[in-house]
């Protein structure tokens, strides 16, 4: 049997093809735009007419060179000579229907669960459909959605075969990237491709819908192509604090504006903060701006100290937008095991949109890793901290697919690849109330700050990329420094004299007092 390309895997749907145009058009002109493989499901359809459909469908199929596959009805199959069928888990069993297809036959198999994907690749399955990621109008769900980080888990059932995987459920050329990005398993195992319906069939121009859904799962695999290459390089600490030098007096310059969903609690001196670093503060929560404020910031912070229910929403939406306007996000789990609220909520956040940097103590990152190798209590870490946390970083960086910060004595800070660790810092940072709040504030002001001026599109720049890294150590830096030269300050007593100090610092801190003090060390 040939290699079957799954990249983009449409599923038909008659009754959604708009008013003009017909079902043929719009299937040849999505072929035209880059369709790899057509599923015929007709649910109402009598045989003879589910016949014809896909009779019809074949010749047009056949032109493109793009594999037919029929919904459900082996005899359909049979009848028109399709490549193969999808079976669901209520229908005919695998060996039963390889003994009626001819020899080489496509057969694949709806998955909601991790074991349906085992038996379905024990049975002699070619490919599972792997859902629902989202909530679809096209079909009744009968399974629970399992969201894109869902989809990952039951991945894993299929690493060390040869079985592929394609998503499915209302995914839209709008949650693409972040379907693909949050769709691995934490060995790296990825989806072979994604079915959609309404995004092509009801489309009045199909081919270009094709066409966008093809350009991003093409980008895709070009990351997942340079990441494999990656894997090795190496970084030095001088060229590092040559790039963060570059970077403290880039923001100076540029003063980006930085979006903050952040803590109420220390809302304030984080807009100093910010502020003080060179940047410019927007503290909104109102889900109806969302979308404008993502088109005008550089980058975004979302805090979940003190989200409440009401608030989720402008949440959701703020990071839903700066990924469409790809722009840095920043996301603090703050006290994410205090509550399965707050678990809920970061899964949710999560399912829907890409974190560039992923920040938090040891408590915060092993709640939100699922380990219990460190503890924590309300916001705070309980205990010593990880026993490898150069192993730990860089493993949930891999799996996350972002830079992740781990707060700490030492902060250890990772793109997947590199470990950077800084040993700077000022223990009085853990006497003033939200220090890993206004530590999030900095980060996202330097990230939003490494990627102004540039253009971003799906070809030429990851999410996860050299810059976000640099801004997350940057501003990692420049804060653990200034505490060192705050707590030395005259005026400085105690944690309330210190605050202002420390914003006083970040004020007048330049690239050569950050490259000179500079602690740290490259894994």
């Amino acid at each position: 049997m040939v290699d079957i390309d799954y990249s983009v895997y449409l599923v038909t749907g008659r009754e959604l093809v708009p008013p003009g145009k017909t079902y043929a058009d719009s299937l040849e002109e999505a072929l035209q735009g880059g369709v790899t493989v057509v599923q015929v499901r007709e649910k109402t359809a009598d045989t003879g007419e589910f016949i014809s459909i896909a009779a019809q469908t074949k010749t047009i199929c056949q032109k493109y060179y793009v594999p037919l596959i029929i919904n459900d009805r082996i005899d359909v199959a049979l009848a028109v000579g399709a490549d193969g069928v999808h079976l669901g888990q209520e229908d005919m069993p695998i060996a039963q229907a390889r003994q009626l297809l001819p020899s080489g036959a496509i057969i694949g198999v709806s998955c909601n669960t991790r074991e349906q994907v085992e038996e379905a690749v024990k049975a002699g399955a070619d490919y599972v459909g792997i859902g629902a990621v989202y909530g679809t109008q096209t079909k009744s769900l009968t399974s629970p959605i399992i969201g894109v980080r869902g989809v990952g888990v039951r991945l894993e059932g299929l690493e060390g075969t040869g079985v592929k995987a394609v998503a499915i459920g209302g995914i839209k050329s709008e949650n693409l990237w972040r379907t693909l990005h949050g769709s691995v398993s934490r060995n790296g195992r990825a989806l072979d491709g994604v079915a959609v319906v309404s995004e092509i069939v009801a489309s009045n121009e199909p081919k270009a819908a094709a066409e966008k859904l093809s350009k991003v799962f093409k980008a895709f695999q070009w990351e997942q192509l340079r990441a494999a290459q990656v894997q090795s390089t190496t970084i030095s600490a001088h060229d590092v604090l040559g790039d963060v030098a570059n970077l403290v007096h880039k923001i100076r310059n540029v003063g980006p504006l930085v979006h903050q969903i952040t803590n109420h609690v220390v809302a304030t001196q984080s807009a100093n903060v910010t502020l003080a670093v060179g940047a410019s503060p927007i503290m909104a929560t109102e889900p109806a701006e969302m979308e404008d404020l993502a088109k005008i910031c550089g980058g975004l912070l979302v805090n979940i100290g003190t989200m409440v229910a009401s608030g989720v929403e402008g949440a959701r939406l703020a990071g839903y937008y700066a990924n469409k306007y790809r722009k840095p996000i920043v996301f603090d789990p703050v006290g994410i095991g205090a509550s399965n609220f707050r678990k809920e909520n970061v899964k949710g956040l999560l399912d829907l949109w890409q974190a560039s940097v992923i920040k938090g103590n040891a408590g915060e990152l092993a709640a939100f890793a699922g380990t219990t190798e460190v503890l924590s209590k309300g916001v705070d870490s309980v205990g010593s901290g990880f026993k490898d946390p150069v192993s730990f970083v860089r493993g949930l960086a891999r799996k996350e697919r972002c830079v992740i910060v781990l707060t700490g004595a030492t902060d250890y800070i990772s793109n997947g690849t590199n470990v950077v660790a800084i040993s700077n810092g000022d223990p009085i940072l853990g006497k003033i109330t939200g220090s890993g709040c206004i530590l999030g504030s900095c980060i996202a002001s330097f990230c939003a700050a490494a990627l102004h001026g540039t253009e971003v599109d799906f070809e030429e720049s990851r999410l996860v990329d050299d810059a976000v890294f640099i801004g997350a150590i940057t501003g990692t830096l420049v804060l653990t420094v200034a505490s060192e030269f705050a707590v030395k300050k005259r005026q400085v007593g105690g944690p309330g004299t210190f605050l202002s100090g420390l914003i006083d610092t970040l004020w007048t801190l330049s690239a050569g007092d950050v490259r000179s003090h500079a602690r740290i060390q490259i894994y």
